[in-house]
């Protein structure tokens, strides 16, 4: 529960300001100004992204914003290009157009009236990366940077491939959303009652299907360096504190962040999924906004807050969970690191042995991994929300579709802090080849808890951007480094360690039914990044209650809200079917009268046996409207593919009212390259 409590200053709001671009292309912004600005400027806080700041996102918005305008900063919330309101086109995620728009939106904030000429950014997910990459420009006005649920490394950590390997859930889907979402028109209200219909046409008949190019791209080449600020940190010279969840898609890029960057820096994980900490689902959510301001005050106003003299790394330890598709809370503790790499972390190794985890065969034992296609359907979300049942629920049935080693029961607790890496020695019988290894905590009732999981396309196992074919029969030494972690297992359960084949529908299977023997008497291991818990440990000072501004009033339109995960099986044929869907019913902003409802219904299929059948359907259904103005979007995208290459085919309708205005359908048969 977020506590609305009376703010130090009063708020103005303007709806709608154009920003000129360099190139005459205007973005459309949203301020909340403190009323004190009228006389003595203030410093801006920034968030920069492409949700439409007037309807679908305004709901969040509007409480952080006011938050931070009633604490004496200009906030302002920006619509990237081609999106909302912003004249343009939208052409693909993070490009360089993207950034020099932003150094024009930060030069024209310091040039306000009512602004110092300082300001920070932030963001979640795409606000987060964009914070980053701006600051790889080191802009002048650009004083401090926030980032939530985002990454450094856009291949290795985004939507789009895992390891090597190319994302099926998630992927598409975020491709058949994000076609959708630029396809809306602007508000006729904001851009002109003329104005409006030229715009969209514009963008129905120009945006392109993203999921062309991400596909195109399956080695870690220019196209994913333009934006991967991991692959030269010096380039950025600002404060940077990175903040993200265990339940999230992203969390990977902190502790590789602050090991990485030189400058000011800082790191914040909690238990949380995709979403705010104050919102922090699985809780606690925490007082975040307050964590903001002190971060805010100490770079952008020069006050002595604390917050640098703080350990630079803090996170939920968390306690062992029963599993379950949804935790609305995770038990645990908040632990602190003075920095990152921590000296409180060692690693542990336990031999992989033919008798279980740390048992190790004095002789070669050869063991078989020949997994189940269904191998995956367990796996919950790519990227949970936290709002839904998309976490990865008891795993053991997807235990029993893979390879699995056990150790013997713990004899004390074991505290983990950090990403655990299987080193596997292997020989694979095709030379396209994945492998995918998941670690567990198995409880003595059984239940099997996912602490982490991680993938290796073995044609990646030397470098992601110059792939070999896997030497058919040959011993091959390989690293798989799972996803990051901070968990405490209890004594007397066992750690689980899974190997597959496949992960469908996260990744794209083989073009070939694979077999991969495990080798246990050489390097085959698993390395644990251990935190020895110290007696005594002082606990840090506490968050405090989440706190927030006043919310917007929003008036919701009769429908039912759906979201959730369904996987079913066809014994007969043995097809396995794995269904997403999030339904939000429209809701009206009351300050506008503006409607906005959002569907999306995504099935991935696959028969056992058959890599080429796997399938991804994904419809994206987008409402905009107000009064006797309605406008709808229906975007669908579909993906198969054949042993040579990836068939993609998208169809994209727009109507006013009942009317259909716009229909265009393309087809792409895309070259796999060792994938």
């Amino acid at each position: 529960m977020r506590i609305v409590r009376e703010l130090p200053e009063a708020v103005r709001v303007v709806r709608h300001v154009w920003i000129p671009m360099r190139d005459g292309v205007r973005l459309s912004a949203r301020l909340w100004l403190p009323e004190s600005s009228e006389h003595t400027p203030a410093p801006a806080i920034l968030e920069y992204i492409p949700y439409r700041k007037d309807d679908h996102s305004l709901p969040g918005d509007e409480p952080r914003h006011r938050y931070w305008a009633g604490h004496g900063y200009a906030s302002v919330r920006v619509d990237l290009r081609g999106s909302g309101d912003s004249e343009g086109i939208l052409m693909d995620e993070y490009l360089p157009q993207e950034q020099d728009d932003a150094e024009d939106v930060l030069a024209w904030l310091a040039e306000q009236s009512w602004c110092t000429g300082r300001v920070g950014m932030i963001g979640i997910s795409w606000g987060g990366f964009n914070g980053l990459q701006v600051a790889a420009r080191r802009p002048p006005q650009l004083g401090c940077v926030v980032s939530l649920c985002s990454t450094d490394d856009r291949y290795a950590d985004d939507v789009h491939y895992m390891g090597g390997a190319l994302l099926g859930i998630d992927m598409l889907a975020w491709a058949s959303t994000m076609l959708a979402y630029n396809s809306r028109p602007p508000d006729p209200q904001i851009v002109g009652e003329h104005r409006w219909r030229e715009m969209w046409l514009q963008r129905l008949h120009e945006t392109p299907p993203w999921i062309e190019a991400w596909v195109s791209h399956q080695r870690r080449d220019a196209f994913w360096k333009q934006g991967s600020v991991c692959d030269d940190y010096d380039a950025l010279q600002v404060p940077v504190y990175m903040v993200g969840g265990w339940n999230d898609a992203y969390t990977n890029a902190i502790p590789r962040f602050l090991e990485g960057y030189r400058g000011p820096r800082k790191g914040l994980i909690g238990p949380w999924s995709h979403n705010y900490p104050e919102l922090g689902t699985p809780g606690p959510a925490i007082g975040f906004l307050q964590e903001t301001l002190r971060w805010f005050d100490h770079w952008l106003r020069d006050r002595e807050t604390g917050i640098m003299d703080e350990p630079q790394l803090r996170v939920w330890m968390q306690e062992w969970a029963a599993p379950s598709p949804r935790h609305a809370h995770r038990d645990g503790r908040w632990v602190t690191e003075p920095s990152w790499p921590s000296p409180n972390v060692q690693t542990g190794a336990l031999a992989i042995g033919s008798r279980g985890l740390g048992r190790p065969d004095s002789a070669d034992a050869a063991l078989s991994c020949h997994s189940h296609y269904a191998h995956g359907a367990d796996a919950g979300n790519w990227c949970p929300y936290g709002s839904t049942a998309d976490e990865p629920p008891d795993q053991r049935e997807e235990d029993g579709r893979s390879l699995c080693i056990d150790s013997e029961p713990l004899e004390e607790r074991l505290e983990l802090l950090g990403r655990p890496t299987a080193v596997l020695e292997l020989t694979a019988d095709k030379p396209l080849a994945l492998v995918a290894v998941r670690l567990c905590d198995v409880a003595p009732d059984g239940s099997s808890l996912l602490l982490a999981r991680g993938f290796l396309n073995l044609t990646h196992r030397a470098s992601h951007e110059h792939p070999e074919p896997v030497p058919v029969g040959e011993r091959l030494t390989v690293r798989v480094e799972l996803g990051a972690v901070g968990q405490a297992i209890p004594a007397g359960h066992r750690l689980r360690l899974s190997l597959a084949t496949g992960y469908w529908p996260w990744i794209w299977p083989s073009p070939e039914t694979v077999g991969l023997t495990l080798h246990t008497a050489g390097e085959s291991r698993l390395e644990l990044p251990v935190r020895p818990q110290v007696a005594g440990e002082a606990a840090p000072p506490p968050f405090g209650e989440p706190e927030t501004g006043a919310p917007l009033p929003v008036e919701a339109v009769p429908g039912v809200y759906r979201a959730g995960i369904e996987s079913s099986r066809d014994i007969a044929i043995g097809r396995t079917e794995t269904r997403v869907y999030r339904d939000n019913p429209a809701e009206r902003i009351l300050e506008s009268g503006i409607e906005v409802e959002h569907l999306m219904h995504d099935t991935y299929s696959v028969v056992d046996g058959d890599p080429l059948s796997a399938s991804a359907v994904c419809r994206s259904t987008t409402s905009v409207g107000r009064g006797e103005w309605r406008t709808r979007v229906e975007a669908t995208s579909t993906m198969t593919a054949s042993a040579e290459a990836f068939l993609v085919t998208t169809q994209v309708e727009a109507y006013e009212g009942d009317t259909r205005v716009f229909a265009r359908s393309t087809e792409r048969s895309i070259p796999r390259d060792l994938v």
